[in-house]
């Protein structure tokens, strides 16, 4: 009977080992640069974007404020801010879009989010969530760069 229970805790201890093996391609120094834990992961900071209260008529200020906020993400990529970006389809909750932030918490993220002139004009509003995601995500965006044939 001792031999099956040692069996059979060897046999229930062997896929742990094999999971928590050490990995042959870590790279210490690109995840010391990309502050990766010992997962490879690190927290962001999921933004929700949806339609904001404000109600503004006027379409040209409209168009411009949205241009804004395009010229915007484009300099929180540059400041390494934003990692992830991109608009939603026609949904019933109102949401528009989405950001991961490299942000330490929420705080800094709505502090960056209120360099947004959508944001401060009301027309955006958002939801902001803690999220835990692959360290190597800020690598996403220069990839993105050399798939797209047109610049937005």
């Amino acid at each position: 009977m001792n031999c099956f229970r040692f069996a059979l805790f060897v046999l229930l201890l062997t896929p742990l080992a094999a999971w928590s093996q050490d990995n042959p391609q870590y790279n210490k120094s690109l995840a010391d640069s990309l502050k990766a834990d010992e997962r490879g992961m690190k927290m962001y900071q999921l933004v929700l974007l949806k339609t904001g209260p404000a109600a503004i008529a006027d379409k040209d200020s409209v168009r411009q404020i949205f241009a804004g906020h395009m010229q915007n993400i484009g300099q929180l990529v540059k400041d390494g801010y934003l990692v992830v970006a991109g608009p939603f389809g026609k949904n019933d909750q109102q949401y528009r879009g989405l950001f991961i932030l490299n942000a330490k918490n929420k705080e800094e993220a709505a502090k960056l989010l209120a360099t947004d002139p959508a944001v401060k004009t009301g027309l955006l509003a958002y939801d902001l969530l803690d999220w835990y995601g692959s360290a190597a995500l800020p690598m996403y965006l220069p990839y993105s760069e050399k798939v797209s044939k047109k610049k937005f």
